[in-house]
């Protein structure tokens, strides 16, 4: 008699791109399970030394020290990376931006100590590098030039849905039918459970940290929240998130969290930020323009607000 294994879910978990990823597939072996997850690690690796600022010799600080000097050649991966992120950033209308690079660490650092907002004219001299109209792109070359000097450019908004998106990739060419690729809270999902029912995704309480307060089952989709419970300060007594309005310099408020649902992991980091800084309803106006995207918001006061073709169980 043939004893035949069933489906189980095996995972790793690891520590990549400064954030705790998580990556699932379902299988019969978890040796074989383990090799693809692992292969997913490696290009996770792969795009972090590509794209990190961490590392002098990367093409992204290569672009940053060349800023009002010359145009530097990179590789077609990063150049189109680059691209899509300002046609992002054109959707937009600069809500996101991945010239944020050039806020001064020293007047934004969200530590512990940091009692007190700056002035709003010192906030807003801070961000007036930031525009991605400046970052100028050669499609013939492949060169990337930033116009001003100072400027710096970061993939902070978008890099980990991307690293999501090509380690999947490359688990599903490895003939993974079904997984999860967990990018700290920005996920991917394809396929199904072991038990055949599509995945099941919390989505988190702004409120208590490591809580959930909807779930959300899914499939073939792409899932990333943006929220104020992560980095934030309190200055006499108000919460401030972390997330820089790029306009103003100051940080954003009115939003506790958003969740933004889509087909592609990229696409989902890239737009949680946005829907934070432009408000509610620019927000859901926004989403509600775009095919195949939803949103899930929750204000400062705790009430819920989602684009129009959204399902949630509570």
């Amino acid at each position: 008699m043939i004893c035949m294994k069933s489906k189980q879910v095996f995972k790793i978990d690891t520590k990549l791109m400064g954030n705790h990823f998580e990556i699932s597939a379902v299988a019969e072996d978890e040796d074989w399970a383990n090799l693809r997850i692992n292969a997913a690690i490696h290009e996770i690796k792969r795009i972090e030394k590509l794209l990190t600022t961490y590392d002098e010799h990367s093409e992204t600080n290569l672009i940053n020290r060349n800023a009002g000097i010359e145009a530097v050649e990179v590789c077609d991966e990063t150049f189109q990376l680059i691209k899509r992120s300002i046609r992002i950033s054109s959707i937009t209308q600069g809500a996101f931006d991945i010239s944020y690079g050039s806020i001064d660490k020293s007047l934004w650092n969200f530590d512990t100590n940091m009692k007190a907002l700056p002035d709003k004219e010192t906030a807003k001299a801070m961000v007036r590098l930031i525009n991605y109209r400046n970052i100028i792109l050669e499609e013939e070359k492949k060169t990337v030039f930033l116009k001003e000097k100072g400027m710096r450019i970061g993939f902070g908004g978008i890099g980990k849905g991307y690293a999501a998106e090509m380690a999947k990739k490359v688990m599903q060419e490895m003939g993974v039918e079904s997984g999860i690729v967990n990018a700290s809270g920005d996920l991917t999902a394809w396929g199904f459970q072991p038990n055949g029912e599509e995945w099941t995704i919390g989505i988190a309480n702004p409120n208590i940290k490591d809580q959930v307060f909807s779930y959300m089952k899914i499939t073939g989709l792409a899932v990333a929240t943006s929220g104020n419970y992560e980095k934030f300060i309190l200055v006499d007594g108000k919460k401030y998130s972390h997330t820089i309005n790029p306009r103003t310099g100051l940080p954003v408020t009115g939003i506790k969290s958003v969740t933004v649902i889509t087909k592609n992991a990229e696409i989902a980091d890239a737009m949680a930020t946005p829907v934070t800084i432009m408000g509610v309803q620019a927000g859901l106006d926004m989403i509600n323009q775009i095919k195949d995207i939803e949103v899930i918001i929750i204000d400062d006061d705790n009430k819920m607000f989602t684009s129009n073709n959204i399902r949630i169980t509570k």
